[in-house]
Order: C-alpha cells, then structure tokens, then sequence
C-alpha cells in the first residue's frame, strides 16, 4: 500500500489544535499554515511529503496515514519530533 500526505510540525499540542481549528474553519489553508508554522523543512512546500509505503515513517505517522480517512485534517500525532497534524492526500 502507498500513500501521499502532508503534515506540520510543531513543538506544542496547544499550537498543534489552534492550526487545526483554523483550517477546519476555513481561516487558512492547510499549506499556509505549514509554510508559516511547520519546523520542518517540508514546511516551504506546504508540508508535502510525497509518495510513501507503509513503514517508511514512524509507528505513529503509519497508523494514521494508512487506517484513517483521506481529505480530513488528522491530530495532534505525537512523535519523538513533536506534534504534527496530518492530511492523507492520497491512498492506493
């Protein structure tokens, strides 16, 4: 199984909810808010990470991407690199 999504990044869960919220009100897009947000490099692209198999990233990143619903804003997702908030953009 493949998948492509895109995630932000940051150090709070507090951080994490309030960008969840403004996206799912429609205040900013999903890619604004990891251009302006994220701490990780894919950031700059909107936080695109590509086209991915399953265990290629950590646990917790596999069991989102792969089992939960396509198009929706998922998180917080916590891992060792902080809290992320995840959009699966594709599933095959």
């Amino acid at each position: 199984m493949k998948a492509s999504a895109r995630h932000i990044l940051v150090n709070s869960e507090a951080l994490c909810m309030e960008l969840k919220e403004k996206i799912n009100a429609g205040e900013i897009s999903f890619e604004e808010a990891a251009k302006e947000n994220s701490t990780c490099p894919s950031g700059a692209s909107g936080g695109a990470l590509g086209t991915f198999g399953q265990g290629q990233m950590v646990p917790e990143f596999d069991k989102v991407v792969f089992n939960d619903e396509v198009g929706v804003v998922h998180g917080p997702v916590q891992t060792q690199f902080g809290y992320h908030l995840l959009e699966i953009t594709e599933r095959s």
